[in-house]
This record gives structure tokens, sequence and C-alpha cells, in this order.
């Protein structure tokens, strides 16, 4: 018999953002700690378990949270910080196995199976790798090991905190049958609200439908998605790649921006910031894109897909002001502004020259050198030194 039929193992650093701020910060341990913005508008990033067991939550207002968590420690995110033990979490992950593809910051799947040689059971090197992480990096980890992929990350969330669950081969739907049905992937707010009129409320009741009836009120393709999934079939492999898929900047304002010059300013600073984090990461990006929520919630996105990888600041500019153009806003006050760039590669891979290349690319490296010594607000544009800046918050 095969001893690693559970080869599929999820690694999720626990409270992540939490845990990192008490490295530096022994007095945070065993308390309520709030991670996420702080201004009048601002919303949590992150909870330690002590903030959670009273309520608090990600994507909470930070108003509300503080009224939830009164003596809990709230703190402002420090991303750059984040990224560089991110970077140091996944060396460990990679020095187990190369199969290893990253879902973000702090979590990532595993393919171990090449690792049946050195260990003897699966969960034995979840063991190991929850060990190596706590011992260099002095943070928690959960991990789940599973024969089908989703069925990992779900046995890791089930794990949470600090801890380690194997779901065995041949027991899958023994384990995955009395969840919710909200957990499995790809049912949202509307299939939710269609799938408990047909009152089905756990997992194993979405497999006891009949087929016709799930397709006729979700559709032919999410009815199969969801219907494999909740037999436990998963046929998706490990996708080794970086860690993040997508590394992205946000700001949300005290008072609501108006469209022209100011919203303009605000969209160079969070370039300006987002070319900082990807040089950090070493990373650069094919597609750029910019998101705009309006003061009543109202979300749009608009992206570009460039064939050249951009990383510099003056390269995420030009293509943010285009996409800053097709968005066509309206008078409506913009709450959140947001650019990201996905698609990403080395950024020291070979690129193709243009005329200006040699001189843009010498003056963003000098740059780049000078803000990883002086810190990112050491050189500016000058339309932003010059600028009154609001307060701003960084989810």
């Amino acid at each position: 018999m095969d001893q690693f039929q559970e080869r599929f193992l999820h690694v999720d650093m626990d409270a992540f953002f939490v845990e990192v701020e008490r490295l530096r910060d022994p007095s945070l341990v065993g308390v309520p700690v709030v991670v996420g913005g702080l201004g009048r508008r601002g919303v949590v990033a992150a909870a330690s378990y002590e903030a959670r067991a009273l309520g608090v939550h990600s994507a909470m207002p930070t108003g509300e949270a503080r009224r939830l968590c009164p003596h809990g420690r709230f703190l402002p995110p420090d991303h750059g910080r984040y990224g560089e033990v991110s970077g140091q979490a996944f060396a460990v992950f990679r020095s187990f196995t190369p199969l290893v593809e990253g879902l973000s910051v702090d979590e990532a799947f595993l393919d171990i199976s090449g690792l049946r040689l050195h260990y003897a059971r699966p969960r034995a090197v979840g063991e190991a790798l929850r060990m190596q992480i706590r011992r260099e990096l002095g943070l928690p980890a959960s991990v789940g090991i599973a024969a089908v992929k989703f069925i990992s990350k779900l046995a890791s969330d089930a794990a949470k905190p600090d801890g380690l669950l194997q779901v065995d081969a041949g027991r899958e739907l023994e384990f995955l049958h009395p969840m919710p049905v909200r957990r499995l992937w790809g049912v949202g707010e509307a299939t939710h609200a269609t799938l408990e009129s047909l009152g089905v409320a756990t997992i194993g009741e979405l497999a006891s439908l009949p087929d016709g009836i799930l397709v006729k009120r979700l559709g032919s393709g999410l009815a199969t998605h969801l219907s494999r999934l909740a037999a436990g079939e998963d046929p998706r492999e490990v996708e080794p790649g970086g860690g993040a898929k997508s590394i992205s900047v946000e700001q949300t304002y005290d008072s609501d921006l108006k469209p022209g010059d100011e919203v303009e300013r605000s969209l160079l600073r969070l370039c300006s910031r987002l070319a900082v984090r990807l040089h950090r990461a070493g990373m650069a990006g094919h597609t750029l894109t910019l998101k705009v929520r309006y003061g009543d919630f109202e979300t749009i996105t608009r992206s570009e897909t460039v064939s050249e990888p951009i990383a510099a600041g003056s390269e995420l500019w030009d293509e943010a002001r285009v996409l800053l153009a097709r968005a066509q806003l309206s008078g409506r006050g913009i709450r959140l502004l947001g650019v990201g760039v996905s698609g990403l590669v080395d950024a020291a891979a070979p690129r193709q020259l243009t005329l200006d290349s040699g001189p843009r690319s010498l003056a963003a490296e000098t740059v780049e050198k000078v803000r990883e010594r002086f810190g990112e607000d050491s050189v500016l544009p000058a339309s932003l030194i010059i600028d009154p800046s609001q307060k701003r918050r960084e989810e």
C-alpha cells in the first residue's frame, strides 16, 4: 500500500501579520492585537485569536473592532516587513520540495510525493515543516494534508490555530460532508442563497441532490464544479511558482477624493509605493489593475496587459494613467484607490530594450537603491513632494 497517497500539503501561517508584529514586540503576545487602518475609515487586515474571540475579523471597520475590543492593541500594517518574512517562509517551503504553489504571502500548497524516500508518512513531513518554520522564523503555522488538493486546504483551516490535520485517503467524504456548503470554492452569496432555497446547508446535502436540479438552478458549469467538489474530486495539481500571484497597494481616504488632480496625485503616490514593493520582492509583472471604490461602495476595476513586464514607478504610472482615462470616472467622490500587478516574473529576467529603456532603467534602479537605504518616501515625484497629502491608511 502506498503510504504517500496523501501527497498534498497546505500550509497557512496563522494570523501572519499579527505574529510578525509579535516577533519584534513581545509585549503583544497573549493580548488582543488588530492590524489594519487606524483612520476614520480604516478596516481590519488581521486579528489575533484573542481579538477574534471577541468578534473581530478581517475586513471589519476598525471603528467596530475598537468597540468590540476596547482594550486591544491596534497597529498599522508594515507590508514591507511582511513581504520579507513571507520570502523567508517560502524559502523554508522550498527547502522541502520545489513543488510549491503560493496562494498569498502566508499560504501555499506543496506536493510532497517526492519525499516518500525521506519520511515514513506524509504527517511526518507536516510535523517537520511546522517545526522548521517555528525554529527558523519563530512563527506558528497550521498544516493540512490530504490526497485531494482542495481538501488539504480545508484540513489546514480545521487545524487552526497552530495545528496539523491529515485527512486519510478514502475518508475524504467523512471529513467533507458535514461541513457547511459555504466552504466549497465557488459558493458565494448568490449561489449560497440558491442552495438555501433548495434546503441545502451542508456539503453532504449538496452531494445528494440530483444533478438535474443543480444544473437547472446554477447552470451546467457551476453545477458540475460543485458536484465534483462535493464528491471529493479535484483533479488539479500543484502549480509551482512564486509566492503571491500579485502585488498590490490600496489606500482608503478619510474624505472622498474628487475626480481630477487630487485623484491623479493619489494614484501617482500609489504607483510609487507599488514600485517599492515590487523592488523588495524582486518581481515585475505583465498586468496592471486599477481599483476604484466610490463613496457608496460601488467598486470598479480596469486592467491592462503589456508585452514587457513593468516594475518601475514611471512605468506603472504610464499604464495607470491609461486605465484612469478608461475608467471614465463620474463626479462621485472616491473612497478608495488601488493598483496591483499580476502576471509576475523575476525582475532580473532579460527584457526587450527600447530607445529610452537604458536611461529610464538606470534611473529607476538608482531610485530604488536610495529608497531601500533611506525609506520609501526618500525619493518621490515632485508633484507629491509639494502635495499637502491627506492622512492615509494602508489596507
